[in-house]
């Protein structure tokens, strides 16, 4: 298993190099590192069928950690529009899987109710946990949401995501390392 994150160039540098020496020689506080959002347990699931460079971007953390532990997988500006392009394949690759829309309606238990929106019509149901009735009027929906299966979906929030901080870190000028974790 891996993590990414992404930090300030200058904190890659030499610390003697980067500070400095001598009396005007000022040290420059350390920034947290920016961290994707999602569980690492699913990142090797998220990057499966993305490329970057022309290479897996799975296999591709995964080559550059075996030399060593952490690698600098990808720094601005020379890898910009390859990780850009790795960021957009991850959102295409979310909304093909993200499943069918659908609309929800919740009974007054909290029990969820999920209809996809090609059967949407008035209809009334009995609760399966308390029994009361649940009026799945189109005009009352609580909302549309994407109907899939719960690994799927933490897959999805994996990618998007991974997506968000590829983005990020690269409109920021950080390099992008990854470690085992």
């Amino acid at each position: 298993m891996f993590r990414f994150y992404a930090v300030p160039a200058w904190q890659l540098l030499d610390p003697s190099a980067s500070l400095g020496t001598g009396p005007t020689a000022k040290a420059m506080p350390p920034e947290e590192p920016l961290v994707p959002t999602s569980d690492p347990a699913f990142l090797e699931a998220a990057l499966a069928r993305v490329e970057y460079r022309g290479f897996k971007a799975r296999e591709r953390a995964l080559d550059l950690l075996s030399a060593k532990s952490p690698a600098v997988f990808a720094s601005s500006p020379n890898d910009l529009p390859a990780l850009l392009r790795t960021a957009d394949q991850l959102l295409t690759i979310a909304k093909m899987d993200a499943g069918e829309r659908a609309q929800v309606w919740r009974c007054h238990c909290g029990t969820p109710y999920a209809v996809p929106v090609g059967l949407v019509r008035p209809v009334s149901l009995s609760c399966e946990r308390c029994g009361e009735v649940v009026e799945l009027d189109p005009n009352q929906s609580l909302g549309e949401t994407f109907a899939a299966d719960a690994r799927t979906a933490t897959v999805n929030a994996a990618r998007l995501a991974l997506s968000e901080f590829f983005r990020e870190a690269m409109a920021r000028g950080w390099p992008v390392l990854v470690a085992r974790s």
